[in-house]
């Protein structure tokens, strides 16, 4: 049975010059703020510029055949609008941009809205500030529906585990966590919670977007079967994405079998 109700995502990517060896700002370039991205159908995707990434917005989907389909969709629109501009697209977690692209008010805007640790029942986590300055990043945030009541701090929790942890099988970028993405971060929502641990890197094939679909329900299946993680367990699970620990990953899908 699918526990899924909804999902919905809100990743960031670059643009990026090949010609040149360099990354683009968005700024000025796709159109589209946080409180009005523009829409690209009127099923409600659409796109905005945030800092100098471009980030996509997908409705909640229902199903994983859905879900690729909308992240697909705006992919292509960005990809077709980067290609007008004489620029492609990167997919990849961080990037240094040089000081040229970095020189207007909204390359310059970190944590506007505030998000939580779960593992710290919530509290609030602090303003993101990188060793370099010129460090940007780009996460791929799940929107979660909880429909049953379900503790929104557990499920973050369990998504750690199934998902932030999981994904340092494929996610190597080490720098993101300089600014954003570090164990238990989420923001609660109307609907219910928007998991922010995730980098971009799971939107790359469709292979690893039905993965994050099929993580995501083991998670809150892993919730409304009752379990919880010890403290022992917690602080392991947190280590292991802090620090992309592949030792730790490896005790805790032995652990969790996983």
């Amino acid at each position: 049975m699918q526990l899924i109700s909804t999902l919905g995502t809100d990743p960031e990517i670059f643009l990026y010059d090949s010609k040149n060896n360099k990354f683009i700002s968005s700024v000025g370039l796709i159109g589209g703020t946080k409180d009005a991205f523009h829409p690209i159908d009127d099923e409600g995707n659409g796109v905005l510029e945030d800092n100098v990434a471009v980030e996509f917005n997908t409705p909640p989907c229902k199903s994983p055949e859905e879900f690729k389909r909308n992240i697909k969709k705006n992919l292509d629109y960005i990809r077709a609008r980067a290609q007008e501009l004489g620029y492609e697209i990167a997919i990849q977690p961080s990037a240094v941009f040089e000081k040229d692209q970095l020189d207007s008010p909204g390359a310059q805007e970190f944590g506007c809205m505030p998000d939580y640790n779960a593992w710290l029942g919530g509290a609030q986590n602090p303003r993101p500030r990188a060793s370099d300055g010129n460090l940007r990043s780009c996460g791929g945030h799940v929107h979660i529906a909880l429909d049953y009541g379900q503790d929104c701090l557990e499920v973050i929790k369990a998504m750690d585990l199934f998902v932030g942890c999981m994904m340092l099988e494929f996610d190597k970028d080490t720098d993101r966590r300089e600014l954003y993405g570090k164990a238990g971060a989420f923001r609660k929502k109307s609907y219910g919670v928007e998991y922010r641990t995730a980098s971009n890197a799971w939107i790359e094939s469709d292979e690893r977007i039905q993965w994050v679909w099929d993580q995501t329900d083991k998670a809150l299946d892993f919730v409304m079967r009752g379990n919880s993680f010890t403290l022992e367990q917690g602080m392991k699970i947190q280590e292991c994405i802090n620090t992309s620990n592949l030792d730790i990953l490896a005790e805790l899908k032995e652990e969790f079998n996983l």
